[in-house]
C-alpha cells in the first residue's frame, strides 16, 4: 500500500500539470471503488479550477476552486496510481482507469486501481477536519506540530508495542509498515518494546528517526515494491535503502560497524504484518 512518502511523491508530481489549470473533463469509468465516486462529480467540478495539491497523512487532496471550494479526495488504496498523460485527448484508456481528468492545457491525470481498494470522496475545507476520513487522525510527522515531546505524551499509559502504536494513525498520522520499521531501527527500539515505557528521550530518537527516514524516502520518490509508480510513470528508488526492512537473515550493518558480526536481521509478524528487526541492538 502506497505509504506517506509515496503519496507525498504523487502529490508533487501531479501539480505541476494540474495546479492553476481548469477541469475540462471529469470521466468516472464505474460507480464505485471501495466506496461510491461523489454523485454528479463531473457536473460539480467540470469548468472549474485546480487551486493547489496538499496532502494529509495518506490521502491526496486536490483543492478545485470557484464560487466556493471542494476537495477532491484521494486515497490509492493497495494498488492505486495516479499518473500524468501529456495528451489526454489520444489517451486509450486501460482496463483498471476508473477515473479521467483532463485539464485546460491538454495534459490529464488518470487514476488506475487494479485491486480496487481506493477511494476517490468529495469534502470542504470547512468540512475536512469532521469529515470521517480525517477527523481521528494524529498530526502530521513531518509538520512542526510532531515532536518527541508530542510523540511521549500520546504514548503515555499504552501498552501495546511500540511498532503498532506508531501505525496507529490517532497517534501519528501517515505512518505505514515498511516506514516504521525503518525508523525503530535508527532509533535503536525495538518493535516490541511496550509504548507507554519510552522515555522523553527514546521518543525524542524516535520523532526525529520517523522525520528523517520520511525525508530521505520522498526524496528517493517513495518504495515500490508491487504496483506503485510515481506521477510520471516511474518506479520509487527507497527500496534500495532499506536497512531492515525485508532484509531477514542479513547481518546488521551497526552491529557489524561495532564489531558484533553474528548480530543477523530478524522477521517476527506483529497484528499479521511483518516487522524486521535486530534483536542485539534495538532494545
Amino acid at each position: 500500500m502506497p505509504e506517506l512518502p509515496e503519496v507525498e511523491t504523487v502529490r508533487r508530481g501531479l501539480e505541476p500539470a494540474m495546479a492553476g489549470k481548469i477541469l475540462t473533463k471529469i470521466d468516472v469509468r464505474r460507480k464505485d471503488l471501495r466506496v461510491p465516486f461523489p454523485a454528479g462529480l463531473a457536473k460539480l467540478l467540470e469548468g472549474r479550477t485546480v487551486l493547489r495539491l496538499t496532502r494529509r497523512a495518506k490521502y491526496l487532496l486536490i483543492h478545485i476552486g470557484g464560487k466556493s471550494e471542494d476537495i477532491l479526495i484521494v486515497h490509492l488504496g493497495m494498488s492505486g496510481q495516479m499518473t500524468v498523460v501529456r495528451d489526454i485527448k489520444n489517451y486509450k484508456p486501460k482496463k483498471h482507469d476508473h477515473m479521467i481528468l483532463s485539464m485546460s492545457n491538454g495534459a490529464g491525470v488518470v487514476f488506475n486501481d487494479a485491486r480496487r481498494f481506493g477511494m476517490v470522496m468529495l469534502t470542504t475545507p470547512l468540512e475536512m477536519d469532521s469529515h470521517a476520513a480525517f477527523h481521528q487522525l494524529g498530526p502530521e510527522p513531518l509538520s512542526n506540530s510532531f515532536n518527541g515531546e508530542i510523540l511521549h505524551e500520546r504514548l503515555r499509559g499504552k501498552s501495546t508495542p511500540i511498532k503498532l502504536a506508531i501505525l496507529d494513525q490517532r497517534v501519528v498520522a501517515g505512518i505505514g509498515n515498511i516506514y516504521a520499521s525503518e525508523a525503530l531501527y535508527e532509533a535503536s527500539i525495538s518493535p516490541l518494546r511496550q509504548a507507554g515505557s519510552l522515555s522523553l528521550q527514546n521518543c525524542e530518537d524516535l520523532a526525529a528517526a520517523i522525520k528523517n527516514v520520511l525525508t530521505r524516502a520522498i526524496a528517493a520518490g517513495g518504495s515500490s515494491l508491487k504496483d506503485y509508480r510515481q506521477a510520471d510513470g516511474e518506479l520509487g528508488y527507497f527500496q534500495h535503502s532499506f536497512i531492515v526492512y525485508d532484509r531477514e537473515g542479513e547481518a546488521c550493518p551497526r552491529c557489524m560497524a561495532g564489531g558484533k558480526n553474528k548480530a543477523i536481521i530478524r522477521k517476527i509478524v506483529q497484528s499479521g504484518r511483518s516487522t524486521y528487526d535486530c534483536p542485539s541492538c534495538q532494545k
